[in-house]
């Protein structure tokens, strides 16, 4: 059974809930769920806004539930949570300065949030939940990172104690991912189209990639592979600040009416928590990761015969972006342009 089989019949006809569902990423997983022709989704949001325009634009869809509500709020976990088999946990604080100067905010979304999830899961016995993390957990140096470590953590240990319950929870560890909604690009974007200038923290900073279906993917491959309080990291390419910012200048400004040379790059150094390069796991998970082909698996941190069936184990991953061999401007150009990053947002 190939990835989409065992994708499609773990969905097919599960009542699945998606937490933090109308950010980039939970709306590019939520086609790809419905493709799995599960029975109902439940998309749990705080932003009304957002779950208005998602309910637009998903009207001819009625196995869709909008529910409003926050992660924070055990109670109304328990409640959505009733009758559901699948949860994919989206909803967090993600951005490194907020989370950096507002950290106790950060820890009550994304570390007292996942354990409600937790206990709403296992509540409600759940079948399975998918946590989305970030390689910013590996060896975290802002609150950010520190939270999504210990989110980590927490779904990793939910095993241990989940007592008669038998859902299985894993979580995924994302790079930066392409195109989301307050990434690099998109700010990029906005300073091209106002002429400039293009701020670069450090144009020597590296930093592993991803596009939204590249992460929507991810997500649902974990729900199938998952034996129990494995880390799934997809494996990356790299890409230097410096070329991405010149790649943008010089494919988007004509896109806006703009001219490149016009488009000047401002460096204006590390902001507070912000690391020059990111790993995507420790030397010592790195030494008992199990290589598939498009991820890899590090087993539970508290169990390790916690494993799926790939039994290949890697050795000498690559675990920084400092170590890894970056993109060329050309190829960086190549995977910018066939995920449509160029087009002008309207």
């Amino acid at each position: 059974m190939n990835d989409s089989s065992k994708v499609a019949e773990y969905l097919r006809n599960k009542v699945v809930l998606i937490t933090g569902a109308t950010g980039s990423l939970g709306r590019t997983l939520l086609p790809k769920v419905l493709d799995c022709n599960p029975k109902t989704v439940r998309l749990f949001s705080r932003d009304e806004a957002k779950q208005f325009e998602l309910q637009q634009e998903y009207a001819h869809r009625p196995e869709l539930r909008f529910l409003l509500g926050d992660v924070r709020d055990k109670e109304r976990l328990k409640r959505a949570m009733e009758g559901v088999q699948v949860v994919f946990h989206l909803a967090s604080l993600k951005h490194v300065p907020l989370c950096e100067y507002n950290p106790y905010e950060a820890v009550q979304t994304n570390v007292l949030g996942t354990q409600n999830v937790i206990d709403a899961a296992l509540y409600n016995y759940v079948e399975r939940v998918v946590y989305t993390s970030s390689d910013k957990a590996v060896n975290p140096t802002n609150t950010m990172g520190a939270t999504k470590l210990l989110a980590e953590r927490l779904i990793s240990a939910a095993r241990q104690w989940r007592g008669t319950r038998r859902t299985i929870f894993s979580s995924v560890r994302f790079g930066n991912v392409m195109n989301s909604r307050g990434s690099v690009i998109e700010v990029f974007k906005r300073q091209i189209e106002k002429g400039g200038p293009v701020t670069v923290t450090d144009p020597n900073m590296t930093r592993f990639m991803m596009t939204l279906s590249q992460a929507a993917d991810l997500t649902l491959s974990a729900g199938a592979f998952a034996r129990g309080g494995e880390v799934f990291v997809l494996k990356m390419p790299v890409i230097r600040l410096g070329d991405l910012a010149q790649v943008f200048i010089e494919e988007y400004a004509p896109v806006v009416g703009r001219k490149p040379e016009a488009i000047k790059i401002e460096y204006i150094g590390l902001r507070p928590g912000e690391k020059r390069f990111e790993e995507l796991m420790t030397s010592d998970e790195s030494v008992l990761s199990i290589e598939m082909e498009r991820m890899f698996v590090l087993p539970a941190a508290l169990d390790s015969s916690a494993t799926t069936v790939i039994e290949d184990k890697k050795k000498d991953a690559s675990c920084s972006s400092e170590s890894a061999v970056s993109l060329t401007k050309d190829e960086l150009r190549l995977l910018l342009s066939r995920e449509g990053i160029f087009a002008r947002n309207f």
